[in-house]
């Protein structure tokens, strides 16, 4: 039976629970505590997805605990073991942002849902600032059953969005901006006011929190069910 690794208490009954795994989150982890972690997943044979395993603790992680995992530093996650198998179907999730400059998160959100095999459409700088460059893609954004939208300073997408597409929205606000965007404060209560019926908000920059209230939406469908596995 693998060790339980020191300071941490994993749990490995949450998908039966919620039809969602654990998920490592990484920052202020040691890379000593994010090592043992590692080592005891591997011992079970199950994957987990780890969050805000930035590129700079990434390094720190001994050689033997990286070559363990599939890691991408833009969303700044990894994969230790074996994900799902990605969806040959139509992307269920367009995950959608003002600029690139919020493409740090929504590929958190991105990655998040690739973890559990569902298909995603990233499609990127379509800030109201340029309209025509979101309205160009509006018929594209409408394929899907949700919309992640991420989006700093004003936050305007995410409401845009919510007055356009049938679809589940759900806002990430981003910390991009200067002054008064105050670290995505003023994005969040941007859209917490938005005035589009039905916007559901998660907190600032938390891709993985989009993609998993993406995946309970999903869930709940009959499609959903084939690949939550559980």
């Amino acid at each position: 039976m693998p060790r339980k690794p020191a300071d941490a208490t994993l749990d490995p009954g949450r998908r039966a629970r919620i039809g969602l795994d654990e998920a490592i989150f990484c920052a202020g982890k040691s890379p000593q505590q994010i090592a043992a972690i590692v080592a005891t997943l591997t011992g079970t044979k199950k994957a987990a997805l780890l969050t805000r395993l930035d590129p700079a603790r990434f390094a720190d992680l001994p050689a033997g605990t990286q070559r363990l995992l599939s890691y991408d530093p833009l969303s700044a996650t990894a994969v230790c073991g074996r994900a799902a198998r990605a969806s040959k179907a139509r992307p269920a999730v367009a995950v959608v942002t003002a600029g690139t400059s919020d493409l740090p998160v929504a590929r958190e959100a991105a990655a998040t849902l690739r973890y559990y095999g569902v298909g995603v459409s990233e499609i990127a700088d379509v800030g109201v600032a340029g309209l025509w460059r979101l309205t160009v893609r509006l018929d594209e954004i409408r394929r899907h059953k949700v919309v992640i939208a991420a989006a700093g300073m004003d936050a305007a997408l995410p409401s845009v969005l919510g007055g356009l597409v049938a679809a589940p929205v759900i806002a990430v606000p981003t910390s991009v901006g200067y002054g008064v965007a105050a670290g995505g404060h003023t994005a969040l209560n941007a859209a917490l006011a938005s005035c589009a019926p039905g916007v559901v908000v998660v907190n600032i920059d938390n891709g993985y929190g989009a993609a998993c209230a993406a995946l309970r939406i999903l869930n709940r469908t009959k499609r959903g069910a084939r690949w939550r596995g559980v």
